[in-house]
């Protein structure tokens, strides 16, 4: 650590206990930006590493920096991975006792590489002999098997692990590794059925299909293509380019088989894969009668029959009817289609979550210890960090209760730690203060109080029990805890940020809405920060002294800063350091001595300290070269410094003669070059030839430094005249391989999210009054979930694929009267819907027009034709997201053409022929009502008025 004391300025310091202001969340993170500029991605908090993820290759895990940290005291060398697994290591040794290493962050931090990182630094460096290699082995091919069956591409991280893991390594008495176990929990089976936009399914589905043999697709009746299967597209981005299944499918194969898996096992594992997929396919219809579901086909079925061994009769009766006990006998009651699907998708979850449990199962059978005496352990938990999306489910509920445990035990054992070494150097303990989240994990796990208490109750108490009967509960036992809001309980600002069916945690590191339904980035950075605890932990371990070191290293360091005790200090070390630091002239205040260690409190100290010794060592060095000057030479070393005076002469002879040789050139050069200038608007001769290949090379090269950093970039080196035509094709070249780099670097859904974008500028641009507000903010997918959708809407539409939904304030045609609606948009038509009612269909063919005013109002009227009987007249709505709906809306019905933006005044149709007029205008405050002339009357903000109330916010 003090090696490094002298680059502080510009690398930043190592150890975060040393930083001045530790308090300072701008000064943590300034301190990890210069480190990151630096390619120094790791950083103390006493034992605490920090990582950043450089998402490149630093050339830092070789086998030399392996044996570098290998039995190095901690705080010796640079922080890094190898020095935390090292040390714990040694002490394990040394102590013989277990260890762990929790490594915690979030999707695309990196902690599955530092696991894999960690597992081959003990692979390495362990003793070994030949009968525990294929335990090493064993230990690093189970990794890419995990990977392939319970990893996936995420929008953050193209190698995501979706589940938690706990990885214990075995090790004898002598060091060397006999074993291992692996706990995994938190499988994200929903993940098996559905995936977000932009995301894949696990892993192991795609390098099947793309690394499978012919012979095995056919016996599993899959084709190659991954399209065809629908548990595989509904992220629609099925092929990945920094992914290459095809190659990692032949890694899990080779893996499988070096952790002991038989093919009769990898028959049946990828057969019950493949069923999956078979399960996805499956389809339903309603019998026309009842409503009934009725499988329509069997050539799923059968393959699903045959790969899982299950009667066809069976497998039929389980997807399509419900089995339900009675005191006397089992009834089966039969499905809807919607409740099929479901029971479909369930059934798919459930296989998949029982078979990485299986696979689990199998790997820890291949890593047993066989030697029953007792073994020390180093235990790895790769878990997830705190989940913050935008809709927050039970899945982030849980991994958030788990990382509030890991907090609490986290701040116990390193509070624990810190009053054990402040007792045992007899330094007098002050007391930190930080926020204890017992109050927290109480909330979630107290007995009969706590949320999964109420959730268990829920469960199992008779009667329906729903997703409001819960939110209800919980808004009973626990309504008034400071720690728990919902929408009814919060006030006004709470209420707008959340939704009816939320409730929100104020955990440790902040706060987390659940839905009870169903690098260097600054603000990225800033964030993980956060809600890693990093700042809690910094606090607890500088609750004293930011230095410790003992007396034998600290006095051998800095001992030339004391004449008492340089060179040599002959009595006891504390009794050296003690003088040395009066000498110096630290204040009482500003250390401590304990038995053993010097406690410096301060980090200004030890860098003023660090600052005197670097002053101290060249004063030493100018004196001993002075000195060495001096001393007056006899004898044989007269003899050798004559010999080495006449060397010399020599030597600067031939330096002379070669220095002369260079100035004759350089001569010869610039005269060549003061000629070649005067020439230079001549055409090419032998007099401007190397001056012009000089000013081109030269162009070119600083041309090469000064390239435009984007498409909005406009800036260009200016060329010499006859480099004028080169540079302008020089300039087209790099436009376009700058277009091509941007649009090849962008992804389905930001392509997406732009081609409606270009859209929206097309219809609203300069048109109509908020439009440039929007500009920043992408469009959502939807603005209403499937759970907000009443059941029987859903079931009657389910067939046309929902793309879109909002809610709306629909306006009478003919009273004005405002109704609370839902707007939902198919692949074919647009409806509005009151809870479980369809009030009006518009299928996107018989689309006439849509209008908007050129205000800032959300107000839009579908037409629809006069003549068409089935339609009830014009539709007119009112919306929050009126630019996001519109360009939806005429996006689906593939209609841009038909939105006009109007002034002042609108017309629409009533059923009965007649006409009725929507007039827009300004005032101080938005209303819509019905005007005295029977028009209806919109009137928003004046665009002066909106900027006004801007800028005064």
């Amino acid at each position: 650590m003090e090696g490094a004391l002298t680059a502080r300025d510009r690398v930043g310091i190592q150890d975060f206990v040393l930083l001045d202001s530790f308090t300072s969340e701008t000064a943590f993170l300034d301190n990890l930006r210069k480190r990151f500029r630096e390619n120094l991605i790791y950083t103390y908090i006493g034992t605490l590493l920090v990582s950043m993820n450089p998402y490149k290759d630093l050339e830092i895990y070789n086998l030399k920096q392996m044996e570098l940290y290998m039995g190095v005291n901690f705080f010796e060398l640079p922080p890094h991975l190898y020095a935390l697994a090292d040390n714990a290591y040694r002490t394990m040794l040394t102590e013989y006792n277990n260890h762990f290493i929790l490594i915690s962050g979030e999707s695309g931090a990196g902690k599955t590489v530092a696991s894999k990182k960690i597992l081959q630094y003990y692979a390495v460096t362990c003793p070994s002999s030949d009968q525990l290699q294929s335990v090493r082995d064993r230990l690093l091919h189970s990794n890419p098997v995990l990977e392939a069956f319970g990893n996936a591409k995420t929008l953050r991280n193209d190698n995501s692990s979706r589940f938690g893991k706990y990885m214990d390594i075995q090790f004898d008495f002598k060091g060397e590794a006999v074993g291992g176990h692996i706990l995994s929990y938190l499988l994200e089976k929903s993940r098996v059925v559905h995936q977000n936009h932009g995301e894949r399914n696990f892993h192991i589905f795609y390098q099947l299909l793309s690394g499978g043999d012919d012979e095995l697709l056919r016996w599993l009746g899959l084709e190659r293509n991954a399209q065809k299967y629908c548990y595989l597209v509904q992220g629609e981005c099925a092929k990945v380019s920094s992914i290459n299944d095809k190659l990692d499918w032949r890694t899990v194969r080779k893996a499988l088989s070096i952790i002991s898996f038989g093919e009769n096992d990898i028959e049946h594992l990828f057969g019950i894969i493949a069923s999956v997929l078979h399960l996805g396919n499956i389809q339903y219809e309603g019998d026309g009668k009842s409503g009934n579901a009725m499988l329509s086909g069997n050539a799923e079925l059968r393959w699903i029959s045959k790969l899982l061994g299950v009667p066809l009769v069976a497998l039929q009766e389980a997807l399509t009817h419900r089995k339900i006990e009675t005191s006397t006998e089992e009834v089966l009651s039969p499905l809807d289609v919607d409740q099929a699907y479901y029971a479909r998708d369930a059934l798919a979850k459930a296989i998949y979550g029982r078979t990485f449990t299986w696979l689990v199962k199998k790997i820890n059978e291949s890593l047993e210890n066989q030697d029953a005496t007792r073994k020390t352990v180093i235990g790895l938990l790769d878990i997830y960090g705190f989940e913050v999306f935008s809709i927050n489910s039970f899945e982030q509920f849980c991994i958030n209760y788990c990382n509030e445990k890991l907090q609490q035990l986290f701040i116990q054992l390193t509070l624990k730690s810190e009053q054990e070494e402040y007792d045992l150097e007899g330094i007098e303990w002050e007391p930190v203060q930080f926020f204890n989240n017992r109050i927290i994990c109480d909330l979630v796990e107290q007995k009969h109080k706590g949320v999964i208490s109420i959730l268990d109750e829920e469960c199992m108490r008779p009667g329906e029990a729903t997703d409001l009967t819960f939110l209800d509960k919980m808004e009973e036992k626990i309504g008034n805890h400071p720690h728990f809001v919902t929408h009814r309980l919060g006030d006004q600002k709470t209420r707008k940020t959340m939704e009816r069916m939320d409730f929100r945690l104020l955990h440790y590191a902040g706060e987390v809405t659940y839905c009870v339904i169903g690098h260097f980035d600054d603000v990225l950075v800033r964030h993980q920060v956060k809600y890693l605890g990093l700042m809690e932990h910094l606090r607890v371990r500088r609750a004293g002294f930011a230095y410790r070191r003992r007396y034998e290293i600290f006095l051998q360091r800095y001992k030339p800063l004391c004449p008492a005790t340089w060179p040599h200090w002959h009595g006891p070390p504390a009794q050296g350091v003690e003088t040395l630091v009066k000498y110096i002239g630290y204040k009482p205040e500003e250390y401590k001595l304990g038995r053993t260690k010097i406690f410096i409190r301060h980090p200004k100290t030890l860098f003023a300290t660090e600052d005197a010794f670097q002053i101290c060592k060249n004063e030493l060095a100018t004196k001993v070269q002075a000195k060495y000057k001096g001393y007056k030479v006899k004898g044989e070393y007269q003899r050798q410094k004559q010999a080495a005076i006449k060397i010399e002469t020599c030597w600067r002879g031939v330096k002379a003669r070669k220095d002369r040789r260079k100035r004759e050139w350089a001569v010869k050069v610039i005269k060549k070059f003061i000629k070649g200038f005067m020439y230079r608007n001549q055409p090419l001769c032998k007099e401007n030839e190397e001056y012009l290949t000089f000013v081109r090379h030269n162009y070119l090269t600083k041309l090469k430094d000064h390239l435009p950093k984007n498409l909005l970039d406009k800036s260009w080196l200016k060329p010499p005249a006859m480099l004028e035509k080169t540079s302008e094709l020089l300039h087209k070249i790099c436009l376009r391989n700058m277009v091509r780099k941007y649009i090849k670097g962008i992804g389905a859904p930001r392509k997406a999210q732009m081609q409606l974008k270009v859209v929206a500028s097309t219809l609203f641009k300069g048109k109509k009054e908020g439009y440039s507000q929007t500009l920043p903010k992408p469009f959502a997918d939807t603005r209403l979930s499937e759970q907000e959708i009443n059941m029987k809407v859903l079931q009657m539409i389910r067939n046309e694929r929902i793309k879109y939904g909002t809610q709306v304030v629909k306006y009478d045609r003919n009273g004005f009267k405002p109704r609370s609606r839902q707007l939902i948009l198919t692949q074919v038509a647009a409806y509005v819907v009151e809870d479980a009612k369809i009030k009006q269909k518009v299928e996107y063919s018989t689309l006439k027009g849509v209008s908007v005013s050129s205000l800032s109002d959300g107000v839009f009227v579908i037409h629809v034709p006069c003549t068409d009987n089935k339609q009830k007249g014009d539709l007119i709505l009112q919306c929050d997201y009126v630019f996001e709906t519109v360009i939806k809306l005429c996006t689906l019905a593939n209609k841009q053409g038909v939105v006009k933006v109007v002034q002042g005044s609108v017309k629409f149709m009533i059923n009965s022929g007649k006409e009725g007029i929507i007039d827009f205008s300004t005032g101080q405050d938005c209303a819509i009502y019905k005007a005295n002339n029977g028009h209806l009357m919109v009137v928003s903000l004046s665009n002066t008025l909106l900027c006004g109330i801007k800028h005064f916010k």
